[in-house]
């Protein structure tokens, strides 16, 4: 089997993934692959960002792999948080920070439409790829759920009316924005013959 570093810490995404390749593909995580390593997200896009992850670990280990950068972004506030998402409230804040700024921010606003949209950034055998997912929805104004993590509580996608964090993996994957953005990666390793 194929092994894929993917460049993260976050053992939510990691979980994520590994539920949608459902063992096409053995999937390492930093920590597990023993790189110790925080990689900056200095850009404004989450395409460059995402670039910036898989370039870093691709310089370091020479080995295929993969990263992601994902960001909520809100019609009402231009796009907000965006590329900062994780970072929306300060350099440390948490998500329970995050995304009471958020609502602070949305506090009085009839525009609630969001999406989620994921970049994932693939170096395979040395050359560069690009897959983007996108999940529509809406923010609502209290936090619902305990599953999931960073904006999940507060995030309803269309065509359901729970939160992603009210939903189980199965059912947050089928509306997931990672989702999307892996399954055109999977097609992508599919025709290349490595899925």
């Amino acid at each position: 089997m194929d092994t894929l570093i993917f460049a993260t810490n976050n053992a939510h995404k990691v979980d994520e993934v590994r539920a949608v390749l459902q063992g096409k593909w053995e999937i390492v995580s930093l920590k597990e692959a023993g790189i110790d390593k925080d990689i900056p997200e200095p850009h404004d896009s989450l395409e460059e960002n995402a670039l910036e992850k898989s370039r870093t670990i691709y310089r370091l280990t020479g080995r295929n792999c993969f990263s992601e950068d994902t960001g909520l972004e809100t019609q009402a506030l231009n796009g907000e948080p965006g590329v900062r998402s994780a970072r929306y409230a300060g350099e440390h804040a948490s998500f329970e920070q995050n995304v009471g700024l958020l609502l602070s921010r949305l506090q009085g606003q009839k525009n609630r439409r969001a999406r989620f949209r994921t970049v994932i950034s693939l170096i395979l055998d040395g050359r560069e790829y690009q897959f983007e997912g996108i999940c529509n929805g809406i923010v609502i104004d209290e936090k619902r759920g305990m599953a999931g993590f960073g904006y999940d509580p507060v995030f309803v996608p269309d065509g359901d009316t729970r939160t992603f964090a009210e939903m189980n993996m199965d059912e947050k994957n089928s509306f997931s924005h990672r989702k999307k953005a892996m399954e055109k990666l999977i097609v992508f390793l599919a025709k290349e013959n490595r899925a």
